[in-house]
């Protein structure tokens, strides 16, 4: 079924809390408000930034915590209060994604949408946004959904993968998403050449979208949508507060990516990074002659340490000797002293820490 004359929006997911990125993110003030690369700008305004390559500044809606609609205006002081929409809970990124869609066909019944993270890095923009350009276009001219997927440049263990069917045409067509695997499976994947990484990067028309629900998740319809008309109207906050919470606690990629059968992926080399761990973050920025990245105002003197991550903020002075492969993060009320290696660890002390 071929489907026409549809419009672009981004919809900018900036809801998460961003724990593995403790104590710099907080629940008060998460990773995507912070300039966690310490260049003047936060992850959000660079995603949004982004988007102003490839769609119009008023087709851009940022979905995020109600709590958090002051941090979005601080950020994009441009955007007008209706392009945010505020969850009154956190159930995961399938409701989230339910509510914009019912949003934007409100504005616009033949709309296509992308929906984006607002945390992740972007090297190569002008590949990203032509890449968007051409996945816009066959969501706009296909019952399809599509994902850019991310080609691997190593056996990554901290992502998900997404299989993909060999063919000359693109976008592939998609097999299977597949969950973070184990080092051998991850390099068996990598061998094949038949995996991407999933980027959580999203095109797809309301119609489809919709229609996904209704056919694989549909009580998260019934529940946002038990009053259609409510949606673009001066109510629609009300009626979010009222019916959201109900809505099922589930990820788009369990509630319609993994089930859905009209999947297609378009591999992209654009300098990808989601930045979703210190670690991560201490792979991707510059290393001194010792390895170390040392970001902050502070001033920092260190001695036989080296491969490691030191963030000092405001105008501290911090002495660090004999450490290797560690995260050192001193913010305001809270110190972070772990080593990288087990970095995968930290969301779970965090967790104990705060619980105490």
């Amino acid at each position: 079924m071929e489907v026409s004359q549809r419009s672009g929006y981004v919809v900018i997911m900036a809801g998460g809390v961003g724990s593995r990125f403790w104590p710099a993110s907080t629940d008060e003030k998460p990773k995507q408000f912070l300039d966690i690369l310490g260049v003047g700008k936060s992850l959000l305004r660079m995603t949004y930034e982004r988007c102003l390559q490839f769609v119009d500044r008023d087709k851009i809606i940022v979905i995020t915590n109600s709590r958090y609609f002051g941090l979005v205006k601080n950020e994009i002081p441009e955007i007008e209060d209706r392009q945010i929409l505020l969850e009154p809970s956190r159930n995961n990124t399938a409701p989230c994604l339910a509510y914009a869609c019912l949003r934007i066909r409100a504005m616009d019944e033949n709309a296509v949408f992308a929906v984006l993270p607002s945390d992740h890095v972007i090297l190569k923009e002008d590949q990203f946004a032509e890449l968007m350009q051409k996945a816009v276009q066959y969501a706009a001219s296909h019952e399809a959904i599509v994902t850019l997927g991310i080609k691997p440049t190593r056996p990554d263990t901290g992502y998900g993968y997404i299989q993909t069917i060999p063919s000359d045409r693109y976008p592939l067509a998609v097999k299977a998403f597949v969950e973070k695997p184990d080092k051998s499976t991850a390099e068996s994947y990598l061998a094949s050449g038949q995996y991407l990484w999933n980027a959580g990067i999203f095109i797809w028309s309301t119609q489809t979208l919709l229609e996904a629900f209704r056919k694989y998740e549909a009580s998260i319809i019934d529940i946002l949508n038990a009053q259609p008309g409510v949606y673009n109207t001066a109510g629609e906050q009300a009626y979010i507060d009222a019916v959201y919470p109900a809505t099922k606690n589930i990820s788009i990629d369990f509630a319609v990516l993994e089930k859905a059968d009209n999947v297609f992926s378009i591999p992209a080399d654009i300098g990808w990074s989601d930045l979703g761990t210190w670690a991560s973050l201490f792979d991707y920025q510059q290393k001194d002659e010792e390895g170390n990245v040392i970001q902050g105002q502070g001033t920092v003197n260190t001695s036989e340490v080296n491969d490691s991550l030191i963030r000092i903020q405001g105008k501290k002075k911090a002495i660090i000797r004999g450490l290797n492969d560690y995260i050192v993060v001193d913010e305001e009320d809270a110190l972070l002293i772990y080593p990288k290696r087990c970095e995968q660890d930290i969301k779970n002390a965090v967790n104990q820490l705060l619980s105490k």
